[in-house]
């Protein structure tokens, strides 16, 4: 009987809506227009599956009224609860009292006192939401009024208030967010700033994304005592092939900090293009040729560093150098062949003018791939590039190389010895054009060639030993190299007695003399490997030595000494170190210990490098490096981890940089604390120069509302500490 009734009651519901309402009870009562429900009651309504103690429906109306303990479902989304719910079927209307809605994906939850939905919109009443636990969330947002659409997942929120625990920390009167992880158009999260010198700092990211095929990001800035700017950046794919990025970036300065600070220029600009295609030749061209092409395109160009610092307000994620490049590659690759083109522009920012920078537009490539005659004995290949050297004042050159390595190898001793002869066929042809530079007394610029051949002979062997935990592989190398015929001819022939000085490498006659005499020498090789039992190498070590049998070369070259030691799975050590001989001394010192484990990760590195330029004067810039750099990190449990970096020039008794700070995180949100010290480059109209900047930066991930990569800092910028050279 309770089978036939409830069949007959999920028909007539069926009557009055399109869709079909299902409801199961452990009992049912009918009294004329009106059916009550009780016990376990179960709707399933299109895709949503609700429970409840009790419901009633009115056949007239079309209304489904639920009672006590409601739960309901959407698909696999969201969670609504709550003590009283209506829906009307008739009218596709639905109300909770009270509202609470649990999406599942990314735990974020929604309260109010009364939610009203219709179709996909759901309108919200004065409510809260927070991606903490319920019961005492660590932050929360308390709204006036909020509405959501189930479709595109998409929450706004009315005079939001923002509260850490119950401390209210931040207003505004409109809030969005998405609830998933489509791409779409919206603010960004904020980035704060103070600082002494430059007064408040606010950055407001805005992401626009109206089709699935590009994006575009703004980032307008304030910085209230020195000035105003707007960085973008426009993400593109134009085919399934090849994608691209454009950034572009301007800052103002303001006058009073353009001239207290004495820079170059009260304006800040630049781009920075990026493109990939992996096979634009049979994309562009409509061709289907089985060999392998590429196109890769990196432009920049800034007027000045000031760009690069000005991107963002945590200067210590700022990669700058003196020398900026600018590069265009295309290439096509089939088994046997090579052919590339290469375009590369530098940009000097210690200069005022770039006019004198060579450069190298552009560079063609052919290579003839390894091929090999006499049963695998014979190999050979071929390299031809041809480099247009240009700049805008002075001298300019196109040279092209001819490289033709010939190899003949075979084994001796039932192969416990490899030994190998190559023949070098080496060659350059220079044609010049521009003007040479005034302060070159004489200049010999014909057009000439030069052309040499060099051999070199090779033997090696490696021998294996095993052992019950461990496996020995020790490596025995020698390289005989000595020199060919030589013929000069032009440029080479005016030039070459001056230019193959050591001392005149760097004089400007020289700078498009890249010809170096072939030393005549031996270099032995020793390697050694030991492996443990389970094939983890614990020791690699190799030495080399260069004797060297020319005039005017010493007659021992430097030895080099590379050392890794892996003493257990949490300590490892580096080294490698260059002795010179004539001098008593090294050339070159590098040593890096690190240690991971127990929650710690732990780096110490120290370079020492001397160019013996002036032995009398051991505080001259270019004879020596000595420079220090260390970094900690301490995870104490899930929650909290601890880290600190420290750089230092020895050299100049400089602190480069310097970082301490921590990170607590829970499952809903992240705090961080970091203290930094960063020098950092500027360009004033003396020279080039650097500030030294103290920062403390203050990290808020409120999650899932925020990622780790997208968390709102808010820095605070410390009274400058120094300025001075680079």
């Amino acid at each position: 009987m309770l089978k036939l009734l409830l069949v007959s009651f999920v028909f007539v519901l069926s009557a009055y809506a399109s869709d079909k309402v299902e409801i199961y009870a452990s009992s049912l009562e009918s009294q004329e227009n009106i059916v009550k429900a009780s016990g376990d009651v179960i709707v399933v309504y299109k895709d949503y599956y609700l429970s409840a103690n009790r419901a009633t429906y009115d056949r007239l109306t079309g209304e489904l009224e639920l009672f006590d303990n409601i739960r309901a479902t959407q698909g696999d989304d969201y969670k609504l609860l709550g003590d009283y719910a209506k829906l009307n079927i008739a009218k596709k209307e639905r109300t909770f009292e009270p509202f609470f809605m649990l999406e599942k994906n990314s735990k974020v939850w929604l309260s109010a006192g009364k939610g009203e939905a219709k179709d996909k919109d759901l309108e919200i009443t004065a409510g809260m939401t927070s991606g903490c636990n319920p019961n005492n969330p660590l932050w929360k947002i308390e709204f006036s009024s909020s509405n959501y659409n189930a479709e595109d997942k998409w929450l706004n929120l009315y005079n939001a208030r923002l509260y850490i625990y119950d401390i209210p920390v931040f207003y505004t009167p409109y809030f969005g967010y998405s609830l998933d992880t489509k791409r779409r158009t919206g603010l960004l999260t904020p980035s704060l700033g103070l600082s002494d010198s430059e007064g408040l700092y606010y950055e407001q990211p805005i992401y626009i994304a109206e089709q699935n095929w590009w994006d575009l990001e703004l980032k307008p800035q304030v910085r209230t005592s020195r000035g105003y700017g707007l960085y973008s950046t426009f993400r593109f794919i134009d085919s399934k092939v090849s994608k691209g990025e454009l950034k572009m970036g301007y800052f103002n300065e303001n006058e009073d900090y353009f001239k207290s600070e004495n820079l170059l220029n009260d304006y800040h600009y630049g781009y920075n293009f990026n493109y990939n295609n992996t096979d634009p030749i049979n994309e562009w061209f409509d061709l289907d040729w089985s060999g392998q092409s590429g196109l890769y395109a990196d432009i920049n160009h800034m007027n000045d560093v000031d760009y690069i610092n000005l991107a963002t307000n945590d200067t210590t994620q700022n990669a700058t150098a003196t020398q900026i490049l600018s590069r265009v590659n295309l290439f096509y690759n089939t088994d046997k062949h090579y052919f590339g083109t290469y375009f590369k522009y530098y940009k000097d920012l210690t200069e005022v003018s770039n006019k004198k920078t060579l450069q190298k537009l552009p560079t063609f490539q052919y290579h003839y791939y390894l091929d090999t005659l006499l049963e695998n004995h014979l190999f050979y290949n071929l390299d031809i590039q041809s480099n247009n050297i240009l700049r805008h004042e002075g001298k300019r050159v196109i040279q092209t190389d001819l490289n033709i390595p010939i190899t003949l190898q075979t084994s001796l001793f039932d192969e416990y010895v490899d030994v190998s002869y190559t023949a070098y066929l080496y060659a350059q042809q220079s044609t010049f054009n521009g003007d040479a530079d005034a302060i070159i007394v004489n200049p010999q610029y014909d057009d000439g060639y030069f052309a040499r051949n060099y051999n070199i002979l090779a033997a090696s062997t490696q021998l294996t030993r095993a052992y019950s935990d461990l496996t020995h592989v020790i490596g025995l190398g020698a390289k005989y190299t000595y020199g060919g015929s030589n013929i000069y001819s032009g440029f080479y022939e005016d030039n070459r007695e001056f230019c193959s000085n050591p001392d005149n490498l760097n004089e400007p006659m020289c700078e498009f003399f890249n010809i170096r005499d072939i030393d005549e020498a031996l270099q032995l090789d020793f390697t050694q490997h030991v492996f443990d039992e389970s094939g983890t190498q614990r020791i690699y070590h190799r030495l080399s030595q260069n004797i060297s049998y020319s005039a005017d070369k010493d007659k021992v070259g430097e030895l080099e000494n590379e050392f890794e030691y892996r003493v257990s799975s949490e300590i490892d050590f580096y080294n490698n170190m260059f002795y010179n001989y004539d001098k008593g001394s090294f050339s070159k010192l590098f040593n890096k210990v690190s240690y991971t484990g127990y929650g710690f990760n732990i780096a110490l590195s120290h370079l020492y490098k001397d160019t013996f330029i002036d032995q009398t004067t051991l505080s001259d810039p270019l004879r020596y490096t000595s420079f220090m750099t260390s970094s900690a990190r301490y995870t104490y449990d899930e929650h909290y981890s601890y880290h600190m970096r420290y750089d230092y020039d020895l050299k100049t008794n400089l602190k480069k940089s310097a970082e301490i700070g921590f990170l607590y995180k829970k499952r809903c949100w992240n705090f961080g604390l970091r203290y930094v010290e960063n020098n950092r480059p500027i360009l004033t109209q003396q020279d080039a120069s650097s500030v030294y900047d103290r920062y403390i930066y203050f990290t808020i991930v409120l999650k899932p509302m925020m990622s780790d990569s997208s968390s709102s800092d808010f820095s605070l910028k410390l009274p400058e500490m120094l300025k001075g050279p680079l």
